[in-house]
């Protein structure tokens, strides 16, 4: 991990540990979603940000430039408490920042939902584990 740069690491929306899963967990009752069931919710977001970006001639969040994200990536003042603390105790540079608000504007999506919400904030800050354990 030291041989990757806090910019190279930037760069990359999503990063996460996965850790050994646990002989409990195998032998659980819970049904976890089918791989049929996230199909037909990552197809239905990906129609979400199709129809809402096709003026621009884009396709998806990761490709929003800032102007966009401010368009479609605003945030309650929940959401923005959440940001600032995230910010300033991780240190954050703005295109993380910017990572982390785009992948949020997808769990949204994904959760079929127009705003924003904090918990989609508190997810997407989740997927950047390395910029906290590491940097």
């Amino acid at each position: 991990m030291s041989k990757i740069s806090g910019p190279l690491l930037d760069r990359i929306d999503i990063h996460v540990e996965v850790s050994q899963v646990k002989y409990e967990n195998l032998n659980s009752n819970e049904k976890p979603e089918t791989s049929e069931q996230i199909r037909v919710r990552v197809n239905e977001a990906r129609k979400i940000q199709v129809e809402r970006y096709k003026k621009y001639k884009i396709y998806s969040n990761a490709e929003l430039t800032p102007k966009l994200i401010e368009k479609y990536c605003k945030l309650d003042d929940e959401s923005k408490e959440i940001m600032e603390k995230v910010f300033n105790k991780m240190g954050l540079s703005a295109r993380a920042y910017n990572r982390i608000l785009k992948v949020a504007r997808t769990i949204a999506d994904l959760d079929k939902q127009e705003n924003i919400q904090a918990y989609h904030i508190a997810e997407a800050v989740k997927y950047r584990h390395l910029d906290k354990k590491y940097f």
